[in-house]
């Protein structure tokens, strides 16, 4: 499976200046996808550096790279830490992770991220887990429903999202994502319909995958194997991600509590490289649509 179809890497040059790769340094991609960036990086290193890159689908793996300087992890990055001593590397110079869902995962529509058309309720990123969407869909109470479209779809009025999906799976439990988009149609504002299904798919996606709780660990763990001068580069797509970016390149916790020493001075761990979001240039995003959300933020330890 190529690169190109798997996967059109975002922001490719502007993660890769903001590595500011060593050639004889070790370094981490926490999402290998499709492969794009990994193979950027591994062009940037000499005969003694070395790659490691993350990815928990099976299906990535197909798109691991033969060379004596990479290594693939089968993993989810939140066991970052623990992946690398475990390949007995305590530091390495730079870690990148593109948080976005990859275009193979909504274009393979037996995986149930896309609410186009008709597929399971799967969305697992890990296939190799049993519980799905489905599960969710069927077996929460209302409450926690309502808790997951706020709290990770930002939606309004999700306690009648909720009723709607009550009333609908009473009759059949929900097993498709057709049936779901037909559960809430109810509730579904006419004029901003794709919207609103893109927020309710990625609500449940985020729940099922354990997204938020996976990037606070994976981004804790981070300040512990980065060297000092090491580069954090980070892409995320919609503001829950960027939110707890933000806050940990600017405090060094997700929460964004600055913490001072007895001086008054910030304890914070790294330094920001980025001031602002750097986003996708108009011409990337006319070439690939999927990336115009995409904000990337660079931090370097101190």
């Amino acid at each position: 499976m190529s690169i190109e179809t798997y996967h059109i890497p975002v922001m490719l040059q502007e993660c890769i200046e903001g590595l500011a790769i060593k050639p004889n340094g070790t370094y981490v991609d926490l999402t290998m996808g499709g492969g794009g960036h990994t193979s950027e990086i591994l062009r940037h290193l000499g005969p003694e550096g070395h790659l490691y890159s993350f990815d928990q689908d099976p299906d990535a793996q197909a798109n691991a790279p033969q060379d004596e300087r990479f290594t693939f992890v089968a993993s989810n990055f939140r066991f970052l830490r623990g992946a690398m001593r475990l390949r007995g590397v305590e530091q390495v110079d730079g870690i990148l992770a593109d948080l976005g869902v990859s275009s193979h995962h909504f274009d393979a529509k037996h995986r149930g991220f896309s609410f186009r058309g008709e597929a399971p309720l799967d969305m697992r990123m890990n296939t190799r887990q049993k519980r799905t969407a489905a599960d969710i869909v069927n077996t929460y109470d209302k409450d926690a429903l309502a808790k997951i479209f706020s709290d990770y779809g930002e939606l309004d009025t999700t306690w009648k999202i909720a009723n709607c999906i009550e009333r609908a799976r009473a009759t059949k439990p929900i097993e498709t994502t057709a049936e779901l988009v037909e559960a809430v149609k109810p509730c579904t504002p006419p004029k901003d319909e794709a919207k609103f299904l893109t927020k309710l798919f990625q609500a449940l996606r985020i729940e099922l995958n354990g997204e938020m709780e996976a990037l606070r660990m994976a981004l804790e763990r981070s300040l512990k194997i980065l060297k000092p001068g090491g580069r954090l580069v980070i892409m995320s797509y919609h503001s829950l991600e960027d939110r707890i970016v933000k806050n940990f390149m600017r405090s060094g916790n997700s929460e964004g509590r600055i913490e001072k020493d007895f001086f008054g001075n910030s304890t914070s761990a790294l330094k920001v490289i980025t001031r602002k979001a750097v986003a996708p240039s108009n011409q990337e995003i006319e070439r690939n649509p999927r990336s115009r959300s995409a904000k990337l933020r660079i931090a370097e330890k101190l």
